[in-house]
């Protein structure tokens, strides 16, 4: 069994750039609150501008390099899947319909046997 390890490798500026990001994000949720007095608008103001001023300093970092990789590659993947068509879908709904209520119906005629062996044949507990 081999052993696969990730080593990441973190710089002093990309712990820099997650703590200011952590710091903003603080910031905009204690000026939410404070800024009350001043008005709603205020308050979102403040916390939608540092929000965004977090996030764009953590796409800065390698992390959100990272982040914004994976998300290309997810689109790119997603691009190459084959869709069903509108029949194929249909086909199949109806299809796995179809066998469930089957699975069904077998299920609970196996259930009925088997009650009517146990409780009429052996145990003669007629009802």
């Amino acid at each position: 069994m081999s052993s696969t390890q990730v080593e990441t490798v973190s710089s002093g500026a990309d712990k820099i750039k997650a703590v200011a990001a952590v710091l903003l994000v603080m910031i905009g949720l204690a000026a939410y609150y404070l800024l009350a007095p001043k008005g709603v608008m205020f308050q979102w103001s403040g916390l939608a501008g540092s929000l965004v001023l977090a996030f764009v300093i953590f796409l800065w970092s390698e992390s959100g390099r990272s982040l914004i990789g994976f998300g290309r590659d997810s689109w790119r993947e997603v691009r190459k899947v084959v869709w069903p068509t509108r029949r194929e879908a249909i086909q199949t709904t109806v299809f796995v319909f179809v066998f469930s209520v089957t699975l069904a119906l077998f299920l609970w005629f196996t259930d009925k046997t088997i009650e009517w062996v146990m409780y009429d044949l052996i145990l003669g507990w007629k009802k």
